[in-house]
């Protein structure tokens, strides 16, 4: 193939020059994908609890309040007891007066794209909570708010603490949280634990033994004993139903004294230093139940001591009890009950065996999750998305979103799409739009000049390193079989007319199109055998012009990536189980010699979309060679069943984890610009709450009761 003009041969030498001078920066960005995630936010809401005499509560929204800020998301909520340790390090600790209605709240929250845990102390014009038609949500005046992140990160230091979606405690002077900051070394098998900071001094202590993973602590009324659902050693087998994790307790001190007490359960809370209760599907007949593990008051405690039995009846789903110190009259939980296809928080009176209905009252079609009480039993906590109310920064959605990493030679983004991609030189990234309309974008680093490329279902993105303007896509559905009518196009998005060009023909799922940087080749995805297999074709005519099978075999070769230099193919494969569901990522040369494997991803494990550095000594990833970093039926929206980002050597050592957000991270591109670390907004669009539920609550059980319905259900 001759190029055909001279602007392509000055643009190539150019490029080449541009590329590996040794005077280029080794600064390069890296932008990835996050599956719904800029599509909703949450905040924290309280509710008064009503009167078991009132036998139809008057809840409405009137009495419904919005406590954290209205910025990121903000979830999993606990009233502390006592918040002087935290209030002593604050510069003013008397800002705000004394009063009942200051609300005190410990929190999850994720801001500038790093978790951590903050405490906000704020004031509320009003005289009661319990007085209804006071304020709602939308009219409450906040004369003062004192908010402070209880750990401090630092994207610089190794031992950095990195809070996940998972419930703080404050206990006297100590913080309980969770963390996934050190490695478990270990294939697929999960970063989780539980630590305990000293909140005056940061010293931390680790509860967790190694080589465990522990989700969801929750601390005793006497702080004495810790409560956590436990994984064991076992690495992530994959399910993204349920953990069938085990409930362990421990000493809150040190972690010493650790035993098992109840086989199968999850989310354990306390009402009393003898009393848990948790929730768990049950095997017979399906429901997930709440219930309580009674702890003997003398001799050894093990699985064998405590007595369970179940709470709440079959009939519809009940998860994530919460309860308050010696309150053994009800429990907070949230349900899903038949016919409805939302999460709702009710009481449940544990004595007559009956439920309060309460959220229904206040957002009928909104999910509420994850209850806590207050310590006097008089108010709920939840938290909810906030839909369409503006961010109190007034933000919009974000394009690219920055995060924190500990890799100082890289800008980190999510941006709001998938599959992006960067122009050779980095000053534009071609990106698929949300699962809504999957058209084609182009925009610019900074966010302007966005524009919709081609308005059709589409798939992955790669620009041409010599042809300017031509960025290649695959047309067609996403995951579907070798024999789905998936074809590659190179359009011209310089062109007014935006002219495409096809260059597969027949459509047997032709897809993940990546140009050589000579602008000769393309190496492509296709089904065309029966398997999917890589291939390489003529970057300017297609499979017209020329074609050649790369791999051959009865699996899957897919998500290919050519190196800067044009030595290496990555690509994404499950070959060594075929049809098991298990990708790793191997290289190949161009002429098919020197094929090995880069990323060994652990049994039934996934490494996909890999992307080479703009050096082409480095890959950037995505895989859960980590694991679950929380409970699934506790957080459907942000539980993590597929992965982070993660880069490597090209020889696969030195495998370093960029992400910590415990969300479904993906499709990773690696651009040699090094963008300014800010976030980028798009125009004219607000905060929506766009995420689905667990879609296996909706299924018959094994009653063959049909649990609840929801038409969109999220794959957790």
């Amino acid at each position: 193939m001759k190029y055909t003009t001279l602007v392509q041969i000055i643009h190539l030498w150019i490029f080449i020059n541009f590329c590996f001078s040794p005077s280029s920066s080794t600064k390069s960005s890296i932008v990835f994908t996050t599956l719904g995630r800029s599509r909703y936010n949450f905040d924290i809401y309280t509710l008064p609890i009503p009167s078991i005499t009132q036998s139809f509560p008057t809840i409405s929204k009137h009495h419904e309040l919005k406590i954290t800020d209205g910025i990121s998301v903000n979830f999993n909520g606990h009233f502390p007891i006592d918040s002087s340790p935290i209030l002593s390090l604050l510069n003013e600790p008397n800002s705000i007066p004394s009063s009942p209605n200051n609300l005190q709240l410990i929190y999850v929250t994720e801001r500038n794209g790093t978790s951590n845990i903050y405490f906000d102390y704020v004031r509320v014009v009003g005289d009661s909570f319990n007085r209804p038609g006071i304020r709602s949500a939308m009219e409450v005046e906040v004369l003062n708010r004192v908010q402070v992140p209880i750990l401090k990160t630092d994207s610089g230091n190794e031992n950095t603490r990195v809070s996940m979606k998972d419930r703080p405690s404050l206990v006297g002077e100590n913080l309980i949280y969770v963390s996934t900051h050190e490695n478990s070394g270990v294939p697929r098998t999960s970063w989780v634990a539980v630590y305990s900071t000293h909140i005056p001094t940061g010293s931390t202590s680790r509860l967790t033994p190694k080589g465990v993973a522990d989700f969801s602590p929750a601390v005793s009324p006497s702080g004495v004993y810790t409560a956590v659902a436990s994984y064991g050693g076992k690495g992530w087998s994959g399910d993204v139903e349920e953990l069938r994790t085990d409930i362990y307790v421990f000493s809150t001190r040190d972690g010493s004294g650790r035993v098992k007490i109840v086989e199968h359960g999850g989310w354990p809370t306390w009402v009393d230093d003898r009393t848990i209760y948790f929730h768990r599907r049950n095997d017979e007949d399906g429901w997930w139940s709440i219930y309580k593990a009674i702890l003997p008051r003398v001799g050894r405690v093990n699985t064998e001591s405590v007595i369970v039995e179940r709470v709440t009846p079959p009939g519809w789903h009940v998860f994530t009890p919460a309860t308050s110190p010696g309150n053994h009259d009800f429990i907070a939980v949230a349900t899903r009950r038949p016919g409805s296809d939302f999460r709702h928080i009710e009481l449940f009176y544990v004595k007559n065996k009956k439920f309060m209905e309460l959220t229904r009252f206040v957002s009928p079609n909104t999910h509420h999750f994850n209850p806590f009480l207050s310590a006097d039993g008089t108010q709920l906590g939840y938290h909810k998305c906030r839909g369409g109310e503006k961010d109190s920064s007034g933000s919009k959605i974000l394009l690219l979103e920055n995060l924190k990493t500990s890799e100082p030679e890289i800008s980190l983004f999510r941006v709001d799409g998938s599959f992006p991609s960067f122009s050779p030189m980095g000053d534009r990234i071609a990106f698929l739009g949300d699962l809504n309309d999957g058209y084609l974008y182009v925009v610019n680093h900074n966010g302007s000049n966005m524009r919709a490329v081609h308005k059709g279902r589409a798939f992955t993105s790669a620009w041409d390193f010599v042809r300017k303007g031509v960025v290649y896509t695959s047309v067609g559905p996403n995951f579907a079989s070798e024999s789905t009518k998936v074809d590659i196009i190179a359009i011209n998005v310089d062109d007014e007319e935006l002219p495409y060009k096809k260059l597969t023909h027949g459509g047997e799922n032709n897809a993940f199109p990546s140009p050589s940087p000579n602008g000769k080749w393309i190496v492509f995805r296709s089904g065309r055998s029966g398997h999917k297999n890589l291939y390489i074709m003529d970057a300017e005519e297609g499979e017209l012009g020329g074609i050649r099978r790369l791999t051959e075999g009865p699996w899957s070769d897919t998500m290919c990536n050519w190196s800067p230099d044009g030595e290496w193919i990555a690509f994404a494969s499950d070959r060594e189980d075929p049809g098991g569901g298990s990708f790793e990522v191997f290289m190949i040369h161009p002429n098919g010699t020197g094929l090995r494997k880069v990323i060994q991803s652990g049994v039934g494990g996934r490494a996909n979309h890999p992307w080479f550095s703009p050096d082409g000594q480095s890959i950037v990833f995505t895989s859960d060679y980590t694991g679950v970093s929380a409970e699934p039926i506790s957080n459907p929206h942000h539980y993590q069943p597929y992965g982070e980002i993660f880069i490597a050597k090209i020889d696969g050592s030195d495998i370093r984890r960029l992400t910590h957000n415990s969300f479904e991270d993906g499709t990773p591109t690696w651009g040699r610009r090094f963008l300014n670390p800010i976030d980028v907004a798009q125009p004219n669009k607000e905060p929506k709450c766009e995420f689905q539920d667990c879609h296996w609550l909706n299924i018959k059980n094994k009653l063959g009761m049909v649990g609840p319905y929801s038409s969109n259900g999220a794959h957790c």
